[in-house]
């Protein structure tokens, strides 16, 4: 008989659940000071989902990045039961649960919530699996309604820095539309992955602020018209009204209760209140107690986020949006980001540094991060003789393009890989400090830089971004900021406080290390910001175009390739592509 004799029988605890790009992570919070008590992780088993459809040889094409909805369900029962044994605490005492989630990650279903992907008929289509954030095939429709936005000088346009993203909700809803006609149809709800793991969790469907805001062009209570929707497409006129809108809940309200389903699935008492579904980077904020005007919150993973309070409205070159209580209520949040940090990092490990480093790095028992930062640690700023622009994955802030593409300048025979790998390093950093220049010359100042996430581990790294940034650098004293700031939702939620605002100042995290700026190397990456800054208007603004040229070149080389592939395999289906996506484990120690 399981006893619970270290915790007293009336203390009571929230579960908070971060859904990252590859794995879902449970934290168990006491309510009343914040403690993390346990924790539980589940990797997904399809990962993501970029060369071919499981158990299927069919093959997808460039920038595709899909997911599988039922890798969602399982963190729930196992992630979630793993938090609560390891905290050791009787789960009658949870009064709620709340999730975080990538944006803009989109499931489509039918009326109940079942994904078009678990129904047979359909299990070979790739616009019926999720589309990940990261699924950037949807440019050229984002590129029309840019194009459009601007030329009947759409309202919304200024609160989203000029650009819609190829990421968000409509871009990737015309694409289904105008690729899959029949999985458009088909389609009742287009429901953001946060808004559907809360309907699995309580039965209820409530569509969440944050991402209506963000990346559904919510603004000031209505979305585009269907006269702007009807202009992109006429079967486009009502992916409003029959696909999307939906009641919208604010972050902190509970959106129900548990079902007896999910109770079994987690462990946890059916009743208990379900937070309404949020993005992991805005709940890190409360986790930070960065709930004030001017802190800067940026979570750094896989990808980067930066978000911030403000008490004033301005456009903001390039940025992911602005929402009125999009972060907390009675406040103005900005969003931005970077496209690829960490998984740069990984990408290049993986495919740019020879076995005899790897050899290296096991002999002393440290990974292939941790040893190439020694080395890169050691060089001079510039020493190298490169710069980088992070790009492998799109620029999302400043310059909303996905097109674009990595550079490394400055290569010759002498370079070694801790160069290169210290120049992408370099790179992210100035990839923020441009989008910190951005809201600073809007009138919105970054007073405050704060860093959560799997990467504030690697304190070169964070050194780097103090000095090529000017700014101090602090952290927040834990490694789960996202997963405890749902869970502060999720007390919220329970009625356990007022507000957001409450929960943070009893439950934030500790601050962490500050990493302050050395004068010399300020300097000295002044210089190297300079030339980045040429790099990034040359090709990002139109001097050149190349990237372009060449992802259009790339898709239909691949396009052909599908074909034959297709042809040749389809009395013999493939097996799925095996993971190639790094995870937060396998780079413990360094940049995650």
């Amino acid at each position: 008989m399981t006893t619970f004799e270290n915790f007293p029988p009336d203390e009571q605890y929230v579960i908070g659940v971060d859904y990252g790009t590859l794995s879902g992570r449970a934290v168990v919070v006491r309510v009343s000071d914040g403690k993390e008590l346990g924790s539980g992780v589940f990797e997904y088993p399809h990962a993501v989902v970029s060369d071919s459809l499981p158990g299927s040889g069919r093959r997808l094409p460039a920038d595709w990045a899909l997911q599988v909805p039922n890798d969602y369900r399982d963190v729930l029962r196992h992630a979630v039961p793993a938090a609560v044994a390891d905290a050791g605490i009787d789960p009658k005492n949870v009064v709620g649960i709340a999730t975080d989630f990538t944006a803009c990650t989109m499931v489509p279903t039918t009326a109940d919530g079942t994904p078009l992907n678990e129904l047979d008929r359909f299990a070979d289509r790739p616009h019926a699996y999720v589309k990940l954030w990261r699924h950037h095939a949807a440019q050229p429709q984002a590129d029309r309604i840019n194009e459009l936005a601007e030329a009947r000088d759409e309202a919304w346009l200024p609160r989203y820095g000029g650009l819609i993203s190829s990421e968000w909700e409509f871009a990737k809803g015309l694409q289904l539309l105008e690729d899959d006609p029949e999985i458009y149809a088909a389609m009742d709800h287009w429901v953001e992955a946060a808004d559907w793991i809360v309907w699995q969790l309580c039965g209820t469907y409530v569509r969440n602020a944050c991402t209506a805001g963000y990346k559904g062009i919510y603004q000031d209570d209505k979305y585009p018209s269907e006269d702007f929707l009807a202009a992109l497409n006429p079967g486009f006129k009502d992916f409003v009204s029959e696909k999307l809108e939906h009641t919208i809940g604010r972050l902190g309200d509970a959106a129900g209760y548990l079902t007896e389903e999910a109770a079994a699935w987690t462990g946890l008492p059916a009743g208990i209140a379900v937070a309404v579904g949020n993005v992991d980077a805005h709940v890190s904020a409360p986790a930070a107690n960065a709930v004030e005007p001017g802190q800067l919150v940026a979570i750094m993973g896989t990808s980067t986020c930066h978000v911030m309070n403000a008490d004033v409205l301005r456009e903001v070159p390039g940025m992911c949006g602005v929402v009125d209580g999009g972060i907390v209520e009675g406040l103005w949040g900005y969003e931005a980001g970077q496209s690829g940090v960490g998984d740069i990092f990984g990408w290049f490990t993986r495919n740019g540094v020879p076995p005899e480093y790897h050899e290296a790095a096991s002999a002393q028992g440290v990974s292939i991060h941790e040893y190439l930062t020694g080395l890169a640690a050691e060089l001079e700023i510039g020493e190298h003789g490169l710069i980088a622009l992070d790009w492998h994955s799109g620029n999302r802030s400043v310059l909303v393009d996905h097109e674009l593409s990595g550079v490394v300048v400055g290569q010759t025979l002498a370079t070694k890989p801790e160069d290169i790998y210290r120049a992408l390093l370099e790179a992210t950093a100035f990839g923020t400090r441009t989008i910190v220049e951005a809201f600073r010359d809007s009138g919105v100042p970054v007073k405050e830089f704060i860093v959560a996430g799997g990467l504030l581990k690697n304190k070169f790294l964070m050194q780097i971004y103090a000095d090529a940034t000017g700014l101090q650098l602090s952290t927040i004293g834990s490694e789960q900021g996202p997963a405890l700031g749902s869970a502060i939702h999720a007390a919220v939620a329970a009625g356990k406080y007022k507000d957001i605002r409450e929960a943070a100042a009893a439950m934030a995290a500790e601050p962490g290390a500050v990493y302050t700026p050395i004068p010399e190397n300020v300097a000295a990456y002044e210089e190297l910001f300079r030339e980045y800054r040429t790099l990034h208007d040359y090709f990002g603004r139109g001097t050149n175009n190349v990237m372009h040229r060449l992802k259009a070149i790339q898709r239909t080389a691949r396009e052909g390739t599908i074909r034959e592939t297709t042809t040749a395999t389809a009395a013999a289906p493939l097996a799925a592509a095996p993971p190639s996506d790094i995870t937060a484990a396998s780079m413990e120690g360094a940049p995650a």
